[in-house]
């Protein structure tokens, strides 16, 4: 069982970073394919970055590419979105979520999730 919570939302000018953390409890966290999605008011849950437990491969939405980083800190069992040139579309409750697969990017596919934090970009 891995639980995780998520840390650094807040509300930011359209340009401005945020980073936001996100902490899970658990020995093998190192194992498990980490997550972020995102979910704005009236719409479904995206998709944002993915990265895997081993080699720490890395995967975007088309949307974020190049502005979002997604990392890992395995001995903080610790994962980061360093977001940058936010933008109001950014606006959204992101989750953390973790899986025991690699390199996916769907959200079934994920079987821990954390509670969520806001992201509010205004312009």
């Amino acid at each position: 069982q891995v639980q995780l919570v998520e840390s650094g939302g807040g509300l930011v000018q359209a340009g401005g970073s945020l980073r936001l953390s996100c902490a899970a409890s658990g020995r093998t966290f190192g194992s498990y394919s980490m997550g972020w999605f995102r979910q704005a008011p009236g719409k479904e849950r995206d998709f944002v970055a993915a990265i895997t437990g081993s080699l720490s491969s890395t995967y975007y939405a088309d949307s974020v590419k190049g502005r979002f980083t997604i990392s890992r800190d395995n001995a903080k069992n610790t994962v980061y979105l360093q977001m940058n040139s936010l933008k109001p579309e950014d606006t959204a409750v992101y989750y953390c979520a973790g899986s025991r697969y690699s390199g996916v990017t769907t959200e079934h596919e994920y079987a821990y999730w954390g509670q969520g934090t806001q992201v509010t970009v205004s312009s």
